[in-house]
């Protein structure tokens, strides 16, 4: 293939072919500092790589402030944002790949269709609130929220392009005297005293961003970003046009000192009592289709600028201009979630055996209509399935369905469980939760769920946990609280928990990422079984025999550097190097066996006992889901519906599904986890299938 032309005598008139081994198909987008390009990995699927231009590619201060960039972006990655599945601050032309979906920015969507109705901003608003919480947990500062970093996909916004976000633990630092930030969305902090800007200037970006999304402008506007940074320091702001009932939350965003704003926790709860509830629509703006374009490169609002500069005097002439250097480049990539489904079923259907054995030979059904992956469990001799809008059990032999029952959550946040005997579906915070029969689908009680907490489910209990660090015990049969009180030396605890294993876990990192705190709690009465602190940054991925596994992570960039297992009853450590760090692994653990599936699609199996790293395999696909083991096999899976099975011991892949990724481009918010009971393996996929297999026989799926 030819190199791509580009217009114009600048470093990419003649742009690259490649990004590592991803092929550079088209430009998205240009900025000040590099170009996104649309791109296709060796399996298909779409990507947005950004690649930096190539005056700057020799700057040793651009490209520790390129390795900051991937490592926030790592960081952050999640429901809200776009997750990183590569990148190469080394290379000669550096370069960071994300996830691709076609969806208009807000600030495209503005100017295409205007200001957004009530309804919208009050979603938007919400889903912006979330996003900053998940990032500021990440102990990472945006600083650059706009409206072309927000992509509104069709379950909510995303927050895009953190190539100036800080973590709260870097050692790159802004540099005295520079302004970095877009004008009109910075705080009155980013011009006074930039070095020591936090989490609550992101949230002043927000109320900005809500301004322009219900009228088009900037609560601060001019022709000059001096003028328009004299504003913002000085100056109320304009909410004309700001619906009435979202103004004074709005306004209080908008605060000039930091302590005077909202938390991002706070915005969810006031939002909670503006409305007794959320719009349940998909987030699709008004005038979207089918056909809708990726996005192009933007020319509707000011770069964010990166140049010496002071505070403006009270005698401001408009003779300033923005200089042409400006970091306005955005990177176009989020994860979609599937449409909004309704109630409607659809009807089962077999795949015919293979063979005239009494062997299991599979199954395949389509629940219901309409394309979305399902999200399963099992439990109660029952496969439990979520889709949005709906709950439903399966019969595992054959696939019938058994019942269905609607929510009302949009998007629900995964799989239900089955605790205290009835069926949990996952649902989103500030939402109802509901428990079911497993036999009928009945409603058997209903709770609301406070909008600041973290959920979940493990020895019977649902474990809920509010902004200030207050537990809540809820008996899962009953929906009755039992306790509720802190956890000692867990400040805000979230909980991770295990089959089979009576305890959940919450750890806590020091802020250099150089120790971490665990705590084992008894669900049924919050007390603290036991406690310990242990070297480095570490994040529980399972429990074998009492102990836990944790995978070891550097603090700088979140790579896992090695795999750790705590025995809480001899208070001993043991950590196993990995040969090559992974990104962001998921891990099962089965006896000795750690087994871990990182983004980029390597599979590693370490042996804990033998203290060695037995293989790794590169399975060929971007991302894979959380790997199950069985005795014999491991089973992940991947974006596009199929199901791997690779040999335990050889490390060889031995089996997997037909392809089934639906008719869209869109890709699941998170891969389904495989589920392994007796010999037979289940699992979903895009189109909206759920199909089992002989566990037994990888080689004859």
């Amino acid at each position: 293939m030819a190199p791509q032309q580009s217009a114009g005598a600048g470093p990419e008139a003649e742009l690259p072919e490649y990004a590592g081994h991803y092929r550079l198909e088209s430009c998205l987008g240009s900025g000040g500092m590099g170009v996104v390009h649309l791109a296709r990995s060796t399996s298909g699927m779409k990507l947005a790589v950004k690649v930096v231009h190539a005056q700057f590619a020799h700057d040793p201060d651009f490209r520790g402030r390129f390795r900051q960039e991937v490592a926030a972006a790592r960081r952050v990655s999640g429901a809200f944002t776009a997750p990183v599945v590569d990148a190469d601050p080394e290379a000669e032309l550096p370069w960071m790949a994300t996830l691709f979906i076609p969806g208009p920015t807000l600030s495209e969507e503005v100017k295409r269709n205007g200001p957004m109705a009530t309804a919208q901003l009050r979603r938007l608003m919400a889903g912006l609130a979330e996003a900053l919480r998940d990032i500021h947990r990440a102990g990472v500062v945006h600083r650059d929220l706009k409206p072309s970093n927000v992509l509104l996909a069709d379950d909510g916004p995303k927050v895009i392009d953190f190539g100036i976000s800080r973590p709260s633990d870097s050692e790159l630092r802004t540099e005295t005297g520079k302004l970095i930030g877009t004008p009109p969305f910075m705080a009155p902090e980013q011009f006074r005293r930039p070095r020591d800007v936090g989490p609550a200037a992101d949230v002043f970006a927000l109320g900005s961003v809500m301004v322009h999304a219900s009228t088009g402008r900037g609560p601060f506007d001019s022709d000059s970003p001096y003028i328009v940074a004299y504003q913002v320091v000085h100056d109320e702001p304009d909410l004309t046009g700001v619906p009435d009932e979202l103004a004074p939350l709005v306004l209080r965003c908008l605060a000039k000192e930091p302590e005077d704003r909202p938390t991002p926790d706070e915005l969810m709860r006031e939002l909670r009592s503006v409305a007794a509830s959320y719009d349940t629509q998909a987030f699709i703006p008004a005038q979207r289709t089918e056909s809708t374009p990726g996005p192009q490169p933007r020319v509707d609002e000011p770069d964010r600028v990166e140049e010496p500069g002071r505070l403006p005097g009270r005698r401001l002439g408009r003779r300033a201009v923005l200089g042409a250097g400006a970091l306005g480049l955005t990177v176009i990539g989020a994860l979609v979630s599937v449409a909004l489904l309704g109630g409607g079923g659809g009807t089962p259907r077999e795949v015919a055996p293979r063979t005239t054995s009494a062997a299991f030979s599979g199954w395949e059904t389509t629940p219901v209509s309409g394309e979305s992956t399902p999200r399963c469990s099992y439990g109660s001799g029952r496969l439990l399935c979520a889709q949005p809008g709906l709950v439903y059990a399966l019969s595992p032999a054959d696939g019938h369905l058994l019942w269905k029952h609607p929510v009302a959550e949009t998007s629900l946040s995964g799989p239900p469980e089955l605790s205290g005997g009835l069926v949990q579906p996952a649902a989103g915070l500030g939402r109802r939760m509901e428990a079911l029969d497993p036999a009928s689908g009945t409603s058997r009680w209903q709770r609301d769920m406070p909008a600041d907490n973290g959920l979940a489910f493990t020895g019977g209990m649902l474990l809920l946990t509010a902004a200030d660090g207050t537990v809540t015990g809820v008996d899962s049969a009953s929906g009755d609280t039992e306790w509720s009180h802190r956890i000692p030396g867990q400040e805000v605890p979230y909980f991770a928990s295990f089959s089979g294993d009576p305890l959940a876990y919450a750890t806590s990192t020091s802020d250099d990422g150089s120790g971490t705190r665990v705590t084992a709690v008894d669900p049924a009465t919050g007390e603290v079984r036991w406690d310990a602190r242990l070297d480095g940054t570490l994040e529980p991925i399972g429990t074998e025999g009492g102990a836990v596994v944790f995978v070891s992570v550097d603090a700088a960039d979140g790579d896992a550097r090695a795999v750790v297992r705590y025995t809480p009853e001899s208070r001993t450590t043991r950590r196993v190097p990995l040969s090559l760090p992974l990104q962001q692994p998921r891990g099962a653990v089965r006896g000795d066996l750690v087994h871990l599936m990182a983004t980029g699609g390597s599979l590693v199996t370490i042996d804990l006992e033998a203290r060695k790293q037995l293989w790794s395999l590169e399975t060929g696909v971007l991302r894979g889901s959380t790997p199950v083991a069985g005795e014999r096999y491991v089973y992940v899976t991947t974006p596009d519906g199929r199901l791997l099975a690779v040999d335990t011991r050889r490390g060889k892949l031995v089996g997997q599904t037909s392809p089934r990724p639906g008719a869209s481009d869109r890709v699941p918010a998170a891969l389904p986890v495989p589920l392994l009971v007796g010999d037979r393996v289940y699992s979903s996929a895009p189109d909206g299938t759920v199909f089992a297999v002989n566990g037994r026989d990888p080689a004859g799926w």
